[in-house]
């Protein structure tokens, strides 16, 4: 942002910078009324203020991760503050939201031009554990031979579909979380879509996951599946604490 002096100077560039999509970061002491979702004020105390450049804002405390008031889409604009002198009102609107803010004192401005087109990809997904036991079938068990992955029913994807060393069909469903109540009975929906289908009676179903609830693992005996424990991968993992470093030598 450009360095014009005084507040109409900082109410210039702060506009400027809105009108040309950049990204601004005020760091303020500011009162913040909002009328929208809820109705609801905030009193006088430091905070974080960043529109981006889809002029989604967001209002931070000093601490947390997650922001005190926020809008999605509203157009912004600030002027220099009426009643009280050398104030600043950041005056934001939508079709169903409203909020002003006073900014009382100006810690901090900045803005810039940002670009990022990249998507972030998840890794220790539930494919991750389907790709894993493809590739790998013995942390399952010995003898297992995958025969395809993303087996789609009425219900939905088997993640992995295998024979076991006996010859019988093996259902995989892989959870990276711990196994519940609710997975146990998506497995079973699988297995018997699966039957159906293919009209085979012995199907064995296994839940693969990195563990499982109690209630869980007694529904799944009871209806004779079996739970396997199995961690996603970690392909993006930087430091693995089993791995040994210069120092263990």
């Amino acid at each position: 942002m450009g360095a014009k002096e005084g507040l109409q100077g900082i109410e210039e560039n702060i506009n400027k910078a809105l009108s040309n999509s950049e990204t601004l970061i005020l760091g303020c002491n500011c009162e913040v009324s909002y009328s929208g979702r809820a109705e609801s004020h905030l009193d006088a105390g430091d905070r974080i203020i960043m529109i981006k450049a889809d002029n989604t804002l967001l209002v931070h405390q000093p601490t947390g991760s997650n922001p005190i008031n926020y809008m999605k889409e509203a157009s912004h604009k600030i002027r220099a503050g009426k009643r009280i002198k050398g104030t600043l009102v950041l005056e934001s609107s939508s079709n169903k939201e409203s909020m002003k803010i006073l900014i009382n004192k100006l810690h901090f401005v900045h803005s810039a031009a940002l670009e990022d087109g990249q998507k972030i990809q998840l890794n220790g997904t539930e494919r991750d554990m389907a790709e894993m036991i493809m590739c790998s079938p013995d942390v399952i068990e010995d003898g297992l031979r995958p025969v395809k992955q993303e087996e789609q029913t009425k219900y939905g994807f088997v993640d992995v579909l295998a024979h076991d060393k006996k010859g019988n069909l093996v259902v995989i469903e892989c959870k990276r979380y711990k196994g519940s109540l609710a997975d146990v009975t998506q497995l079973r929906r699988y297995v018997e879509k699966i039957k159906k289908s293919k009209g085979i009676s012995k199907i064995r179903g296994i839940l693969a996951s990195n563990g499982i609830t109690p209630n869980a693992r007694k529904m799944l005996e009871d209806w004779g599946f079996e739970h396997k424990q199995v961690e996603p991968p970690k392909y993006m993992e930087r430091f693995n604490s089993r791995q040994r470093n210069l120092f263990d030598y």
